[in-house]
C-alpha cells in the first residue's frame, strides 16, 4: 500500500473512492473517470494503463481496515492548495454521473471537504454544477 501520492494519483483516488462509496462502481462512473482523465490538462502526461494501475491501487487501499480514512489522509497530504477544489469538483462529477447521488457518496464528499478544508458554499456550488451537467431533458 502506498504511503505517499502524487497530485494526479490523489485525484484518481478521490474519483475512485467516491464511485466505490456505495460498494458498486457503475459503468457510467468508470466512463466518466476515464473521460475526465483523457480531457483534463492535469492528466496530460498519463495514459490508460496508468489509470487502471492507480484505480487498482486505490481499491487495495480501500479494502484495508480504515481504508477510506487512509485514502483521505493520503489525498490531503498530496494535494496542493490550488488542486483541492479540483479534487472536490472531480468527485462531485463522478457522484453525479449516474444521475443518482447516493447517501454514501454524499458522506464521502463531506469527509473530503473536511479533509481538504473547503468552504461549504464552494462545495455546494461544485455539487450543483456537477448535477446540472448531468440533467436530462
Amino acid at each position: 500500500m502506498k504511503t505517499q501520492l502524487t497530485p494526479q494519483e490523489a485525484l484518481i483516488y478521490v474519483m475512485v473512492t467516491v464511485a466505490a462509496a456505495d460498494r458498486q462502481i457503475t459503468q457510467v462512473e468508470l466512463q466518466r473517470i476515464g473521460s475526465m482523465v483523457n480531457e483534463l490538462p492535469v492528466f496530460s502526461d498519463t495514459d490508460g494503463d496508468w489509470l487502471v494501475r492507480e484505480a487498482q491501487d486505490c481499491g487495495k487501499a480501500l479494502s484495508k481496515t480504515d481504508g477510506v480514512r487512509h485514502v483521505l489522509t493520503l489525498v490531503g497530504a498530496a494535494l496542493p492548495e490550488h488542486l483541492r477544489e479540483t479534487a472536490y469538483a472531480l468527485a462531485a462529477e463522478v457522484a453525479a454521473s449516474d444521475l443518482a447521488v447516493k447517501d454514501a457518496e454524499i458522506d464521502f464528499l463531506e469527509m473530503l471537504a473536511d479533509e481538504l478544508g473547503l468552504d461549504e458554499l464552494v462545495c455546494a456550488a461544485l455539487e450543483r454544477s456537477a448535477r446540472a451537467r448531468h440533467c436530462t431533458a
